[in-house]
């Protein structure tokens, strides 16, 4: 992965993550970090498995307007307790998907 950057007045800083250059504390950052990674991860299982919105919604537990957010990527709207529910409900008796960055 590549490092990001950005110039703060005559210095340019160094960052592991995007979210790391543009979040005001690591916390935050790590938070956008874990819930991107179970978007992203959410997001493939739905691709991959070819099923309806419909079926992905009763399958995470939620409407289906809150797939087409997920699908969307639509960050802002899922806090990460709902992202780990709704990675929880898709596979309830196996471990659940990764993100790529976080095994």
């Amino acid at each position: 992965m590549s490092d990001e950057s950005r110039v703060v007045g005559a210095q340019r800083l160094l960052f592991s993550s995007v979210w790391d250059a543009i979040e005001s504390t690591p916390m935050e950052a790590e938070s956008m970090k874990l819930r991107s990674g179970l978007m992203m991860a959410l997001t493939n299982h739905v691709k991959q498995s070819g099923i309806t919105q419909m079926q992905a919604a009763r399958l995470f537990g939620v409407t289906p307007p809150r797939i087409t957010d997920l699908l969307r990527g639509r960050i802002n709207l899922f806090k990460l307790d709902v992202l780990v529910n709704m990675v929880l409900a898709s596979k309830p008796t196996s471990p659940p998907p990764t993100s790529p960055t976080h095994p």
